[in-house]
């Protein structure tokens, strides 16, 4: 007793508090490695393939897109992109119209193209990149759940997505997981995709292609091979399948868990490894603040689905859109608390920006009600002192410093989009009919080979001719050219006419150019820079044009 009394002084708390509620339970267990499922054993060919399968931004037809773009872990494994402050990562929620209260933050995908590469307009994005309805989830630790993704859709049995049949039975929700963005013309794809063109499209890809930087190891592991060859290693025959790349992924994913934070470090007999501000905050967490309702054992989650008043139930029906079970509805499966300071913003709908904020909703029951709400979640009344101590407790204690550190296995390859081979925009363009500037889109990669590089235009006059003007320029400037910024100089110029801008009206125009570029190591190195003009019947204008893009071939 004397024992407690000391702990609970150190801790900063009264024996009062403490005796409102239930003893606080002995510090979680260290992690220890996930579960196996028979059928895909673990080797280190194997995990190597799925690491660079998961960094692999050739997955997507448009280059951009890889299953580490959404999960990025010195974000904890979650998407470092969604915030409320970036317009690119809201999607409009269940109205479908921005900014009437219930917007989602979510995971920003690709433009929503045909299989020609083409780009086509989908409201309310036009040719902008579409945004998911949901905030990716972390991958950290996510070999541990029976069921994937926040409705837990991605179930244990692994069915091949070509034939149906099932490939493994159970403790496959990993695998069943990753068969979905690949082909979601939303995250990943193009209008149809299917497994069997993205599988062709890795088979003859070069594996990390579009990486400006690799880790070393994994460097020396690909050693300069194909495809085929890495599945030859890993697999035993060379053959390219989804299932093979799905349970590469899958076998990468097992790596990925943290079980080095200092709440693991919890050792009998010696001084805890927690501050006393933390100590408090995890008293708090095990006791008044009702925590351990949903998020308990080593990953601080029971791994059920629970409707909390984030949002009224019908925004987004969650669990019940997998069960049809009317008590289901807006249920979303509980995340593990490990690394959650790295996470924000936080909830499925990207919703609260801080820990602070997430905090402050527990404490006042939440923001909506419904017949299936948890009971837990109600009034609880903390003190501010509470509060940053409970805000303490989950922020260094449960952050394995691996993941920030970036060091393996939380090591990765550096993704095309976030290096400096983007195409770069320079000078200003002019207006047509109304006063509209058209845009230029051009951000995938201008590499030797890519047989499918997309270049669009929006925001012209519908209706109107267009021109795209691509040159290997080794020095663009800004000269004016019939009152338009152009590319300068033209040195093998090319005009591709694209015809008249899809869309409607003046301002709303779109169109795009797919083009081939030759697998010729003679461009490498040197400058691309393109330009569209749109045609314009208004006297005293010939044409409007965009601004200019440039890149490097790689």
């Amino acid at each position: 007793m004397r024992a407690l009394l000391c702990l609970l002084a150190l801790a900063g708390l009264s024996t009062h508090v403490i005796a409102q509620g239930p003893p606080p339970p002995p510090p979680p267990q260290p992690l220890g490695p996930p579960p196996i499922p028979a059928g895909n054993p673990v080797t280190t060919a194997k995990t190597n393939l799925g690491k660079v399968l998961f960094w692999e931004e050739q997955v997507s037809p448009s280059g951009t897109m890889a299953c580490g773009t959404c999960h990025v872990f010195e974000h904890g494994g979650s998407d470092a992109r969604t915030n409320a402050n970036n317009s690119a990562t809201r999607n409009p929620g269940l109205d479908g119209v921005f900014g009437n209260g219930d917007d989602v933050f979510g995971s920003p995908g690709v433009r929503r193209r045909a299989s020609d590469g083409s780009y086509t307009s989908q409201a309310p994005y036009g040719i902008a990149p579409q945004v998911t309805p949901r905030k990716a989830p972390s991958v950290i630790n996510a070999a541990y759940a029976t069921s994937l993704f926040w409705d837990g859709r991605a179930t244990p049995t692994f069915h091949d997505p070509i034939s149906s049949s099932v490939v493994l039975a159970q403790g496959a929700a990993l695998e069943s997981q990753a068969a979905n963005p690949p082909v979601s013309d939303v995250e990943m794809g193009h209008v149809g995709t299917d497994w069997t063109q993205v599988a062709a499209r890795i088979t003859t890809a070069t594996p990390l292609r579009l990486s400006p930087q690799v880790p070393a190891p994994l460097t020396t592991w690909i050693a300069g091979r194909s495809y085929p060859a890495l599945f030859q290693e890993a697999f035993g025959t060379p053959d390219v399948t989804p299932s093979r790349v799905l349970m590469a992924i899958a076998t990468y994913e097992r790596a990925l868990f943290s079980n080095q934070a200092p709440v693991d470090q919890f050792i009998p007999q010696q001084p805890p490894p927690l501050t006393q501000q933390e100590l408090q905050g995890m008293q708090i967490f095990d006791t008044v603040g009702r925590c351990r309702a949903c998020h308990v054992g080593a990953r601080f989650t029971n791994d059920t689905f629970q409707y909390i008043g984030v949002r009224p139930q019908n925004d987004d029906l969650g669990r019940f859109n997998v069960t049809n079970n009317p008590g289901d509805r807006g249920r979303m499966k509980v995340p593990s608390l490990r690394n959650v300071e790295m996470r924000a913003p936080y909830f499925h709908n990207g919703e609260m920006a801080t820990l602070e904020d997430v905090v402050d909703f527990y404490d006042r029951g939440g923001d909506f009600d419904a017949p299936n709400k948890n009971p837990a979640i109600a009034p609880i009344g903390l003190s501010p002192t509470q509060k940053a101590a409970l805000v303490a407790f989950l922020r260094r204690p449960l952050t394995d410093p691996r993941i920030p550190a970036a060091t393996a296995p939380f090591d990765r390859p550096t993704l095309y989009l976030e290096s400096t081979r983007v195409a770069q925009h320079y000078g200003t363009g002019t207006s047509g009919t109304g006063g509209f500037v058209p845009r230029i889109v051009a951000d995938e990669p201008v590499c030797t080979g890519n047989g499918e590089l997309t270049i669009g235009v929006d925001r012209g006059n519908a209706g109107h001719g267009s021109i795209l003007a691509i040159a290997h320029a080794t020095n663009p400037g800004g000269t004016p050219y019939f009152g338009a910024t152009v590319l300068v100089p033209f040195g093998g110029l090319m005009l591709v006419r694209h015809g008249p801008l899809s869309g409607s009206g003046a301002g709303n125009g779109f169109g795009s150019a797919t083009i081939a570029i030759p697998n010729d190591p003679v461009l490498i190195g040197t400058t691309f820079a393109a330009q569209w003009f749109v045609l314009d019947s208004t006297s005293g204008k010939r044409f409007a044009a965009t601004d200019a893009v440039t890149a490097t071939y790689f």
